[in-house]
């Protein structure tokens, strides 16, 4: 067992959490004259270490996560759900969530088609909520920062609040709350073309360079917003506002998050200066999930899919779901 236990520490130190990293760069920065423990020599430990770490980390998930894929096209996985039915068809399309892409505005086209090929709403709606919210590369990131308990937690709800949100959704019978270009969209069968290896390695490769671009900026913005949080922002102005003892803190956080518009690897960063600086472990992941699954750009192209009754439902539903995980994590850690 301590074989065991040693080896996925160092798993989890120096190949995920890459710590190696972490200490090359103090090293190299003692040396240029930026020590440790002041301003600037401790903004840009953290900004380079997460910078790097990120990237790296994004290049690979992503070209792993695509690779996988590449076996998921829309028409097999409408396949694939509409094999189950009940709570189980809606924990598939949560499940189907977790190996598509990484952000809100990229699910949606795919929660589009499946709504019009006749799949049920519940089940649409669970993969549309999992889809940015938990995902292999939120899992392996997570693990980078927090460790592997407080990652698969963060998986485990993220699932039940798709599961539950879907299943909600399911029994209210809002199939009418539905876009009418969407629902009288006709059903073409299209058959999946067959791809060789060379082929899912160049797909996979060019989502890497397609989804870096994309999210690169918003990764930055948020190294910076941690790194700058990490050193200027003294301790106890975060715990006071952000605190697990304090009542508010999960539904502002979740509020704040949900005009924003990022991807769980451009949130990491803050996350992990919040946490360093006292703020709830709950708050931090309310945060995160109202970041991810919420965001206003991706409610604003989702309104033009579904009325407005339907879309107050789902926001309702999920950040209930959000602050219940929030409050929950407070109390338990």
């Amino acid at each position: 067992m301590k074989i065991i236990k040693n080896g996925w520490d160092f798993f989890q130190d120096q190949i995920l959490g890459m710590h190696w990293l972490k200490d090359l760069i103090g090293k190299l920065l003692v040396e240029a004259g930026f020590g440790e423990g002041r301003f600037p020599g401790e903004f840009l430990h953290f900004f380079l270490y997460d910078i790097i770490k990120i990237f790296v980390l994004l290049a690979v998930l992503i070209f792993v996560i695509s690779y996988i894929q590449s076996y998921f096209p829309p028409e097999k996985s409408k396949k694939i759900m509409g094999r189950f039915h009940g709570i189980w068809a809606n924990l598939i399309g949560a499940l189907l969530g977790t190996v598509t892409p990484f952000c809100s505005c990229s699910s949606i086209p795919i929660f589009m088609g499946f709504t019009s090929a006749g799949l049920p709403l519940g089940v649409t709606f669970s993969f549309l909520i999992s889809s940015p919210m938990v995902d292999l590369g939120s899992l392996v990131l997570l693990m980078s920062v927090f460790g592997g308990k407080i990652a698969f937690a963060y998986v485990i709800v993220g699932l039940v609040i798709a599961v539950i949100g879907g299943t909600i959704i399911e029994r209210l019978h809002m199939e009418d709350q539905v876009a009418d270009f969407i629902r009288q969209a006709p059903n073409v069968e299209v058959a999946s073309p067959s791809l060789t290896i060379a082929d899912r390695m160049d797909y996979a490769k060019n989502q890497v360079v397609a989804t870096v671009k994309k999210v690169a900026p918003y990764i930055v913005v948020g190294v910076i917003i941690g790194a700058a949080i990490h050193n200027l922002i003294p301790e106890h102005i975060v715990r006071s506002i952000l605190g697990k003892q304090t009542w508010y803190a999960v539904p502002l956080a979740t509020a704040v998050g949900v005009p924003m518009y990022a991807d769980i690897f451009g949130t990491i960063p803050i996350a992990e200066s919040l946490l360093a600086k006292g703020a709830g472990l709950g708050t931090i992941l309310s945060f995160m999930m109202a970041v991810t699954t919420l965001s206003l750009p991706s409610m604003v192209m989702l309104s033009k899919a579904i009325k407005k009754k339907l879309l107050g439902t789902f926001i309702g539903i999920v950040c209930i779901g959000i602050i219940i995980v929030g409050y929950g994590f407070n109390v338990i850690i």
